[in-house]
């Protein structure tokens, strides 16, 4: 296991923490018949911290990258299909002409 995901699971039991300590909090408030005017401050600095840790575990624990060149080896999406049933080529597009010169 990565270290990234490691801090990416310890982000989510933070976070799910400060959400049962809210949760706690407005119940215990209910029994006291007391309005809720927000959490308290260590739930949202719970939810700082669990954020910050998701946050960087998400930038740092990013899945293998493909390449864009339609050339590549590792491109398999490119590649047309054997069973060519499903592939249409009379439709809409052959009203435009074939060649656009349009300057953006």
């Amino acid at each position: 296991m990565n270290l990234g995901f490691v801090i990416g699971v310890f982000g989510v039991l933070i976070l799910s923490h400060a959400a049962y300590s809210t949760i706690q909090y407005r119940g215990l408030l209910k029994i006291m018949e007391e309005e809720f005017s927000g959490p308290t401050m260590n739930v949202v600095l719970e939810l700082i911290i669990g954020l910050v840790l998701c946050m960087w575990a998400a930038l740092t624990f990013p899945g293998k990258f493909l390449s864009i060149h339609p050339d590549s080896d590792e491109n398999r999406a490119v590649s047309l299909p054997d069973n060519s049933d499903f592939m249409i080529f009379n439709h809409r597009g052959r009203l435009f002409p074939p060649e656009v010169n349009m300057k953006f």
